[in-house]
């Protein structure tokens, strides 16, 4: 996964380093827009940009998809979202009561499965609205900070936004090491059917 992560970390890093360049968000024109004037800068941190972000958490969440298809194989990866298994075991049960608890364990399955689904969708969000939002925080703050000292005291500010930048771009591959580990990594009791089957 060094490829992905470490593509993703200088990405990340990179853009949110060039955010600090001098005149990013403060060299640009005065337009009118929704009735009042504003400036529209030439040059904008891109990290600060909800399109970046969320293009860059399809691309993780994708490629750890991608991984795991690779890792354990298309059927027992899709089988992590969709799990039919135990109503099928539950059917060849003997006794109402086995039958009752195997398609209860089933319908167990099958719901984790949606909530695998859902979870899916929620790291794109939770990776791209993070990214987002602090990054964003760093600009407001940076912005407000110069306009009411031009000299000095943003200096601190922006050895914090420097760090900052490193932290982000670390959570970020970080997570995204994270959901490929997890994707790669076979589904629960894959081993014991395994174990059963060769006994």
């Amino acid at each position: 996964f060094l490829p992905l992560a470490g593509s993703i970390f200088i990405f990340v890093l990179l853009n949110n380093w060039f955010g600090l360049l001098p005149g990013t968000g403060s060299i640009g024109i005065y337009e009118k827009v929704h009735g009042e004037v504003e400036l529209i800068p030439f040059l904008r941190s891109a990290a600060s940009d909800l399109n970046l972000t969320v293009a860059i958490a399809i691309v993780s969440v994708l490629a750890t998809n991608v991984f795991g298809i690779m890792a354990i194989g298309f059927f027992s990866y899709v089988g992590k979202f969709i799990n039919f298994k135990g109503f099928i075991h539950a059917f060849h049960e003997k006794g109402i009561g086995k039958i009752l608890l195997g398609l209860f364990t089933g319908f167990a399955e099958f719901f984790v499965g949606i909530l695998e689904i859902i979870s899916e969708i929620a790291k794109l969000f939770s990776l791209s609205l993070r990214l987002f939002g602090n990054i964003f925080a760093g600009e407001v703050l940076m912005t407000v900070i110069a306009g009411l000292f031009a000299f000095f005291l943003p200096l601190p500010f922006m050895a914090l936004e420097l760090l900052v930048g490193v932290i982000q771009a670390t959570v970020f591959s970080m997570l995204v090491l994270v959901y490929a580990t997890v994707a790669s990594s076979e589904p629960h009791g894959t081993e014991k059917e395994r174990h059963g089957a060769a006994h």
